[in-house]
């Protein structure tokens, strides 16, 4: 029937046109989601990095580091009646990229430092007791405080690789030269009390680990363990030195 066809035809015309407007909004969500995977795809090629963490920020500038520090120590064996102070200033500065070595990668560092007050304590004055050849003897042993200064100018320090944001470990060995005002260690005293035959010149073959610390950026505080040996390379007519002392170095340091 006539109706019947026109009703068809309107049906049909309806059904295009959803059919149109359905086409077009899939094709708009298509573009939407194609433009978002792309912008996604640009977003994941940017350069986006995380800002470098205080260890990364001076080992990447390789920054100079400069800072005052306070040693305490102890002499061990026959020397564990000795004691040691000393303040001082230290300048490093790393001086290679980092060095991949599996568990052992890290940074070489070239560094000094210089202590314009260096004491060692020692016992008293005293008379000891000694045996020779089967004869036993006494003598008068000089002793009390030691003053004078210490310069160490060339320190070799490894710092390792680390992935941690405040802690920068490290291990080093170094050489030193001390000064003292009265020859050390104390001796045998000769007439007249003064010190015996060994000098005022001594030399501080030193190794020891330690760390950084940051508090923040390009600030840290540091520790250190060393082992120190001082002898005067027999400068003196004697040489009894100080095989070891075990010192803790403690710091601030300002890096640049």
């Amino acid at each position: 029937m006539p109706w019947k066809g026109r009703a068809l035809n309107h049906t049909s015309k309806l059904l295009l046109l959803f059919l149109t407007v359905g086409v077009s909004i899939a094709s708009a969500q298509v573009k939407d989601d194609i433009n978002s995977s792309r912008g996604f795809g640009r977003l994941e090629h940017l350069d986006l990095k995380q800002p470098e963490s205080p260890v990364e920020e001076v080992r990447n500038a390789r920054s100079w580091e400069f800072g005052p520090f306070v040693n305490w120590g102890t002499g061990v064996g026959d020397r564990s009646d000795f004691k040691f102070l000393s303040l001082g200033f230290q300048l490093g500065k790393p001086i290679t990229p980092v060095l991949h070595a599996g568990i052992l990668s890290g940074q070489f560092e070239l560094a000094g430092n210089i202590m314009p007050l260096w004491q060692s304590y020692t016992p008293a004055p005293h008379v000891q007791t000694f045996v020779y050849d089967g004869v036993t003897y006494r003598e008068a042993i000089g002793g009390g405080t030691y003053t004078g200064l210490s310069l160490t100018p060339v320190i070799f320090r490894w710092n390792f690789l680390s992935h941690s944001r405040r802690l920068q470990p490290w291990f080093q060995g170094a050489g030193g030269l001390i000064y003292t005002t009265h020859k050390f260690p104390p001796d045998v005293l000769v007439p007249h009390g003064t010190p015996g035959a060994t000098s005022v010149w001594n030399f501080s073959p030193q190794g020891g680990i330690g760390l950084h610390y940051f508090t923040r950026p390009k600030r840290s505080i540091d520790v250190g363990v060393n082992a120190v040996h001082i002898s005067s390379a027999s400068l003196g007519d004697h040489n009894p030195g100080v095989n070891a002392s075990i010192q803790v170095q403690a710091g601030y340091t300002w890096w640049k």
